[in-house]
């Protein structure tokens, strides 16, 4: 079995264009549930073969996951997993049924993703120190973030040349390799536009990784470009103070620490923002297509999970759009005969 997870895997990254990300996600899954198998059978992983997948087995697995604490959620992600690599091993001929089929997935909790409020993001906004090189990068950061609603993975990932200032517009490859482009405000490239002469110091100063240099940001013009390929871009829009593409746990580190720096809440982080993002736009009467084109989901049901309604705006909703719910009865007494 483990030489048909290996197989999948190549099928992932070369047919189906998936991410590292993804690809290691799959591996991590498979692989667990391969070493429940030969738990249970008392062999070696090297032992396990493709008749040991049964509904019975993927039905026991997921019961020690609930056994272990796991939350439904990451239960469901395992079960995608290994119906995936069962319904490829039934396309290659290497079983005849499919036991996937027969497992029903765990119920997932319906959790509200944190977020912040539009005068809390405005204090986090402001929180960066625009002094200094680092916090105008800082502070470029989390107005780009919150004006276009990118992803931590992806906000990291933008080049130079990504970005056209004068459009307010930045081209993103998001999950599955896919492009978009993707406005955002004047704010934000006043920000962007303050950091840049800090980013050319950066990239250039003492300790800097020599690079060739970039050409800057379009002031105008077409906002999608070619893609590159093969080699990592040598112009990363937002470096650290050696001049490197900085990672995503570093953003991730940068926006907890304004965070605890302006608000008392918890749990607020760069997925945060990119709720807000969506949450605010909904709040002010956006499309929710419109902002399911502006996350990158491929899925309208994946953006309701990122906006939700307070009970204020459904009531609010409900008074505006309501025949009679702004009007009292007609003899201006109370309705009668309801309990």
């Amino acid at each position: 079995m483990n030489e048909q997870i290996q197989s999948f895997l190549d099928y992932l990254r070369l047919n189906r264009n998936a991410s590292p990300h993804t690809v290691v996600a799959y591996e991590t899954d498979l692989l667990q549930f391969l070493s429940f198998l030969a738990a249970q059978a008392g062999r070696r992983r090297a032992e396990v073969g493709l008749d040991a997948i049964d509904r019975l087995a993927i039905r026991a697995y997921l019961g020690e996951l609930f056994r272990q604490g796991q939350s439904r959620a990451s239960a469901a992600r395992k079960l995608a997993a290994i119906r995936a690599f069962v319904r490829y091993l039934r396309r290659e001929g290497r079983i005849e049924q499919d036991p996937g089929l027969l497992v029903a997935t765990p119920r997932r909790d319906v959790k509200i993703p944190a977020h912040l409020d539009v005068d809390e993001m405005a204090r986090l906004l402001e929180t960066p120190d625009a002094r200094t090189p680092l916090g105008r990068r800082d502070r470029a950061i989390l107005e780009l973030f919150y004006a276009s609603g990118l992803r931590l993975s992806e906000l990291v990932g933008l080049d130079l040349d990504d970005l056209n200032l004068g459009a307010r517009l930045v081209r993103v490859m998001g999950k599955g390799g896919k492009q978009r482009v993707v406005p955002f405000n004047t704010a934000a490239a006043q920000a962007v536009n303050a950091y840049l002469p800090d980013r050319e110091s950066l990239r250039h100063g003492p300790g800097a990784r020599r690079v060739p240099a970039a050409a800057p940001p379009r002031s105008g013009g077409r906002a999608v470009r070619t893609l590159r390929q093969g080699a990592e871009p040598a112009h990363p829009l937002f470096v650290n103070y050696r001049g490197e593409r900085l990672s995503s746990r570093s953003v991730h580190r940068l926006v907890r620490r304004y965070v605890a720096a302006c608000s008392t809440r918890f749990g607020i982080s760069p997925h945060s923002i990119r709720h807000s993002f969506a949450t605010h736009l909904l709040e002010r009467g956006a499309d929710l297509r419109a902002i399911q084109e502006l996350l990158g989901h491929v899925r309208l049901s994946t953006t309701e999970r990122y906006t939700h309604v307070s009970a204020a705006q459904l009531l609010a909703v409900y008074k505006k759009a309501h025949p009679r719910a702004g009007s009292p009865p007609a003899d201006g007494g109370t309705v009668k005969g309801g309990r």
